[in-house]
């Protein structure tokens, strides 16, 4: 079934966020520029976390006159929340804390599931099963120290943070699935298929966030502590933008104010304030790092010895990672991931962002094998 649009042909403007010091796999490049030439293509940006993903780059954001679900991808409304513990990190033991957050891996209580699900408005328009999960790949909840703060954040030296990185779990996935084939030429944003996406989309946007949210309250509850909320920012999502669909497939959201980048589990995490003054940038930013090595070749550059995959579980900051899958902890090894700092460094060079604080992981937590 073919859609008739009046939007924009040829290729739109590519804008690179990033400088030659970022390490950028000249397949992600080719993957804006391919992007860049879709129907309908107002604008694209890609940013210094930028590397290949299956349907376009990751860590870049598009603008358009229609809606491209496959730039969202199936994990719709994954994204990154920080909050702040109400713990002192000198009352912290990391062993003992390791342990009790292992209760991440049962998710949230189905009762509590659906009473969390209906104080979201969300009972009858998507399920309660997963609630409470991190998830596979490179989902986590990661517990941080703040080394390095302005104080404007109402962070300081010292405190304890949560950042959980999740998103809708297998839901995203079965919207994606279910769509007719029509969405490989984009969907017109008032036709009764772009219509029922966008309600799908909104609801998996929804859970992810509220998942989020109770992953970071389990984590809390575990370590006899609460949590207040400093930011949730969505990284794969569609919104309506300035007339047109803007697409964020690894880009955090820069009009929400503040954002976390995530690091790796050996290199640390920045909380960044966004002036949002650029208007080529989209309203985005980067998410995080961003891969160096993809899952596979991560394969041939980590020995499968007990020695090493040892050495694996401990970080260089002294932390803890706590990944029983052995296949898990091969693909997110710290050298998977671009150094953070770079990241930062173009990320200010071209004032999308300014760093409020630096937190180093103590304990990041993958998975105990289920949830692959």
């Amino acid at each position: 079934m073919g859609i008739s649009f009046s939007g924009r042909t040829g290729r739109a403007p590519v804008r690179h966020f990033y400088t030659r010091d970022s390490w950028i796999d000249g397949r992600a490049e080719d993957q804006l520029a391919q992007v860049a030439g879709w129907s309908g293509m107002q604008s694209v940006a890609g940013f210094p976390d930028l590397h290949p993903g299956k349907f376009g780059p990751v860590g870049a954001a598009f603008l358009a006159d229609r809606i491209y679900p496959q730039l969202v991808g199936t994990d719709i409304g994954c994204g990154m929340g920080l909050w702040r513990l109400d713990l002192p990190r000198r009352k912290l033991k990391l062993d003992k804390a390791a342990k009790r957050l292992e209760v991440l891996e049962r998710g949230t209580d189905p009762a509590q599931a659906a009473d969390a699900l209906a104080a979201a408005g969300l009972t009858g328009q998507i399920g309660e099963a997963g609630l409470g999960t991190i998830g596979g790949g490179n989902h986590f909840c990661e517990l941080q120290t703040v080394e390095e703060t302005d104080g404007t954040a109402g962070l300081h030296k010292g405190d304890l943070c949560l950042l959980v990185h999740s998103g809708s779990r297998g839901y995203g996935a079965q919207i994606f699935d279910g769509l007719e084939d029509s969405w490989k030429a984009g969907f017109d944003p008032q036709s009764a298929a772009g219509n029922a996406y966008l309600a799908l989309h909104a609801r998996a946007v929804a859970w992810a966030r509220l998942n989020r949210r109770l992953i970071a309250e389990t984590a809390a509850d575990a370590l006899g502590t609460t949590v207040t909320p400093l930011c949730d920012s969505v990284h794969n999502s569609v919104v309506a933008h300035q007339g047109h669909w803007l697409h964020r497939k690894g880009a955090a959201e820069a009009d929400r104010g503040l954002v976390p980048l995530a690091g790796s589990r050996e290199a640390p995490s920045f909380l960044l304030a966004l002036p949002d003054t650029v208007p080529e940038a989209l309203s985005s930013v980067s998410h995080g790092a961003g891969r160096r090595y993809d899952r596979a070749s991560m394969h041939g550059r980590v020995r499968k010895v007990r020695s090493e995959l040892e050495a694996l579980t401990r970080t260089r900051f002294g932390g803890r990672v706590i990944c029983h899958d052995r296949d898990l902890l091969i693909e997110e090894a710290g050298p998977a991931y671009k150094a953070p700092e770079a990241v930062l460094a173009d990320l200010t060079a071209f004032g999308l962002a300014t760093p409020l604080a630096r937190m180093v992981p103590l304990i990041t937590y993958k998975t105990s094998g289920g949830q692959r």
